[in-house]
């Protein structure tokens, strides 16, 4: 994917070098101004929001978000040990915060504690990676800062929008999710009498 990008990117100078040579350096300055103010705009945003967490994590804010959500994991998540479901509620509270980045090395571990040690994807370790791309958002925290950081008047106007985009397709993501395991299973149950009457 790293090769695709660079080839897009240096396709797209050497037309521009060719074709507009005149504005080639003007356009790469301004693109690289625009690119340090979206990172700088950025930067706050995630500085906020972490410290939101750190905060949280301090005063036991964390635990209680744990606690409130384990009924719900456990249901979802079966069989999976106490850390993991831990991990999946703090991957799941900083999605909803809108901290995609955030929620990467929560969900990392969730996912090192799913997979016990096994080189294959389990069907829950398959659902919470749906959840976690789907992830519901209360406060889109990045997109709103780009909002701003790209001249909007009314960055946050996107919340409710985000919310019921990001609650339909989490439901729709988990219940095809939990339709294709039950498929799954239900081949390999018929494939292992056929395996058994062709050995003979």
């Amino acid at each position: 994917m790293n090769a695709v990008f660079f080839f897009m990117l240096v396709s797209a100078l050497i037309v521009l070098t060719i074709t507009a040579p005149e504005t080639a350096f003007s356009v790469m300055l301004a693109g690289a101004d625009k690119a340090v103010e979206l990172a700088l705009s950025l930067f706050a945003v995630y500085a906020v929001w972490l410290a939101v967490l750190e905060i949280m994590d301090k005063t036991g804010v964390n635990r209680a978000v744990n606690r409130l959500f384990a009924p719900l994991w456990k249901r979802v998540f079966k069989g999976e040990n106490e850390k993991a479901l831990e991990y999946i509620s703090l991957n799941f509270s900083a999605n909803l915060l809108g901290m995609g980045a955030a929620a990467t090395p929560m969900g990392i571990k969730a996912m090192e504690q799913m997979s016990r040690g096994g080189e294959k994807a389990t069907d829950n370790m398959l659902l919470f990676l749906v959840i976690n791309a789907t992830s519901v958002q209360l406060i889109p925290a990045t997109v709103i800062g780009m909002r701003a950081a790209a001249g909007s008047q009314s960055a946050s106007d996107i919340i409710v929008p985000s919310l019921v985009a990001t609650l339909i397709s989490t439901a729709v993501g988990v219940a095809l999710a939990k339709l294709c395991a039950a498929a799954s299973k239900k081949l390999a149950g018929r494939a292992l009498p056929l395996a058994g009457r062709l050995s003979r």
